[in-house]
């Protein structure tokens, strides 16, 4: 039986610059002339792997929902408008390039590039090639210098990752079947006159932000896809568990 490969990296030769690494927010959005900052957004970088999860600051909370089933279907639209990504990042020049291998969102079919300038040691700006926008991301931490990546692939598709900067990590878990291409994931459910179950299938991908604290909550999660957000990740404890086994 195929289980899927594992694989972790410690320690990364780094090929990214270095400014680049470790934990960054997004501060606002420039579009068009008009600035706004309308997203929670958790930014992980590391030597060559990236998570980034961006939650619109509105969208409604359910403390009480432990799955899909506990929610209505206007409350499971509500969670259509946010956004998640995970992959490989390269950067040639002042160019940088975002490779997705799980996204919350449909993949448009656009390539995800910008190029960034460094404006001093904690805030970078992204400016979009064709100068349609621009993007101020702030340094949140560096990580000190610690990263881990575990990714686990089956047929060559990711289909989970963890992936740890310093004392904060970002567990994404893909999708049964990818996303067809559409403009996003509500025009998706439009188009498709998705019903119920098809619409938790969509968004059945997890991106679960946290720090890492140890004792007797190793993993706590802050931000997740369906609001369960200040709950122990209890999957994040039994990947500790092994990991430990095997150091």
């Amino acid at each position: 039986m195929n289980t899927g490969l594992v694989i972790v990296w410690l320690a990364l030769a780094v090929e990214l610059p270095p400014w680049l690494l470790g934990v960054w927010t997004r501060d606002w959005m420039e579009w068009k002339g008009v600035r706004t900052s309308v997203l929670d957004v958790h930014y992980l970088q590391t030597p060559t792997i990236f998570g980034d999860v961006r939650i619109p600051i509105d969208r409604p909370k359910f403390p009480r929902a432990t799955s899909f089933a506990d929610l209505t279907d206007s409350e499971l639209r509500s969670l259509t408008r946010q956004l998640g990504y995970a992959g490989r990042t390269t950067v040639t020049g002042d160019t940088s390039t975002w490779h997705e291998e799980i996204e919350f969102q449909p993949d448009d079919g656009s390539p995800d590039m910008g190029r960034l300038e460094r404006v001093n040691d904690s805030t970078m700006y992204e400016h979009a090639l064709d100068s349609s926008y621009v993007e101020s991301w702030r340094s949140v931490s560096r990580g000190e210098g610690r990263f881990l990546v575990v990714c686990v692939e089956r047929d060559a598709r990711l289909e989970r990752t963890l992936i740890v900067v310093g004392n904060q990590f970002l567990y994404v878990r893909n999708r049964a079947k990818d996303l067809p291409v559409a403009e996003s994931l509500d025009s998706l459910i439009i188009t498709t006159r998705a019903t119920r179950a098809q619409i938790i299938a969509y968004l059945d991908c997890e991106f679960s932000t946290g720090r890492v604290r140890g004792r007797a909550v190793p993993w706590q999660i802050r931000a997740f896809d369906a609001a369960v957000a200040g709950r122990p990740a209890s999957r994040l404890r039994r990947w500790d568990r092994r990991f430990r086994r095997r150091r």
